[in-house]
C-alpha cells in the first residue's frame, strides 16, 4: 500500500485535484490500498478541517476494491477517539493510530497497551498500529503487539523500526490473521521473506511498478530476481526516506510523472546536489522496474504462508 503524500500549491494550500490524480495514476500500477494522512503525508502541518478535505478527496477517488486508511492518533485518548470518529465519518476503512509520544518518558509499554485499547474499544472502523521511533522515539514492542493483537478491532501493525529481529519475534507471537506490515523500504525483502502480510512504503509513491515486482517475484518463488530488484530499490527508498525526507520524495514524484508539489516549512525541499542524486537514484529503479520482465530466474518457493501479497 502507499502513503500518500499530500500535495501542496507554491502558495502552500492543499492540491486536491493533484492529489486524486496521483491516486487514478496509482490505481494501474498493482497497489492495493492507500494511506492518507500519515507521517509521509505531513498530518501534524494540517489542521482538522484540512484533515477531512485530504480523506473525503482521496475517498472520491478510491474505489471499495482497495483500501483507504487514515493516519490518526493524538497525545490523548480522547482527541485520538474524536479524529478517529472524524476519519470514520469521511469514509476511511480503517485507521493506522501513531503512538502518542510528547510525554516520551511516561509511554511505557504498560501505558502503550492501555491507550490502544481504549482507542480501539471506541473506534467505529479497524485499528492498526503504528510504530515509527525514528519520529516518536516510542517503539511498540513485539510482546505489547502480541497483546494487543487479541484485541478484536486491531487488525495489524506497520512497524518503520528497522529492526528485523523484532519485526521476526513480532511475527511469532501474533496470531496468523494479524496483518505485519513493514514501512521500511531497505528491509522490504527481508521481512517479506520472514513472513510479513505486506508493505506501506513512501519510495513505492514514485516507483510503485518495482515494489509491486518484488511482491510478485517472492509470491511465486523467484527470490534471485527479487533481491536483484531489492537491490535496485534500496538506494532509492533510502534517498527519498531518511537522507532526504518528504521533500525528497516529492521531487522524486515530479520526475516521475505525478504530482509531488511543494512541502511545508520548516521542511524543505532538496538542494541541487540532491536533485540529480534523487534523479540518477529513480532513473535507475525505473529502469530495473521496466526490464524486469526480461530477469526470468525462478526458483522453489520458500516463503512461508504469511508472505503471500
Amino acid at each position: 500500500m502507499l502513503p500518500c503524500p499530500t500535495p501542496f500549491t507554491t502558495g502552500g494550500e492543499f492540491d486536491a485535484a493533484s492529489l486524486r490524480g496521483n491516486i487514478e495514476r496509482w490505481h494501474e500500477t498493482g497497489i492495493t490500498g492507500y494511506i492518507a494522512l500519515g507521517s509521509t503525508g505531513e498530518r501534524v502541518h494540517l489542521d482538522a478541517c484540512e484533515y477531512l478535505s485530504v480523506l473525503e478527496a482521496a475517498r472520491a477517488v478510491v474505489p471499495a476494491s482497495r483500501l483507504l486508511i487514515a493516519g490518526a492518533g493524538q497525545q490523548s485518548v480522547r482527541h485520538s477517539i474524536g479524529e478517529i470518529e472524524r476519519a470514520a465519518h469521511a469514509g476511511a476503512d480503517a485507521v493506522l493510530v501513531i503512538t502518542p509520544h510528547f510525554y516520551r518518558g511516561a509511554m511505557t509499554q504498560a501505558a502503550l497497551i492501555d491507550y490502544y485499547t481504549a482507542v480501539a474499544d471506541a473506534a467505529p472502523v479497524p485499528v492498526l498500529l503504528y510504530s515509527m521511533p525514528e519520529l516518536t522515539g516510542i517503539r511498540i514492542e513485539p510482546e505489547t503487539i502480541a497483546q494487543l493483537s487479541q484485541h478484536e478491532k486491531i487488525i495489524g501493525v506497520k512497524d518503520s523500526a528497522g529492526d528485523i529481529l523484532n519485526f521476526a519475534e513480532t511475527l511469532r507471537l501474533v496470531p496468523r490473521d494479524f496483518a505485519v506490515l513493514t514501512g521500511n523500504g531497505p528491509l522490504l525483502y527481508a521481512a517479506l521473506t520472514a513472513g510479513a502480510t505486506g508493505a506501506i512504503l513512501a519510495a513505492a509513491c514514485c516507483a510503485p511498478q518495482l515494489a509491486v515486482e518484488i511482491f510478485a517475484a517472492l509470491k511465486r518463488g523467484a527470490h534471485a530476481r527479487a533481491l536483484k530488484l531489492q537491490r535496485a530499490f534500496t538506494p532509492l527508498a533510502r534517498a527519498v526516506t531518511v537522507r532526504y525526507g518528504i521533500g525528497g520524495l516529492k521531487y522524486a514524484l515530479d520526475l516521475a510523472g505525478y504530482t509531488g508539489g511543494s512541502v511545508r516549512a520548516p521542511l524543505r525541499m532538496p538542494a541541487t546536489e540532491a536533485r540529480r542524486e534523487i534523479a540518477q537514484l529513480l532513473s535507475d529503479a525505473l529502469r530495473y522496474a521496466d526490464t524486469a520482465a526480461d530477469y526470468d530466474a525462478v526458483e522453489p518457493d520458500s516463503l512461508s504462508a504469511g508472505a503471500n501479497v
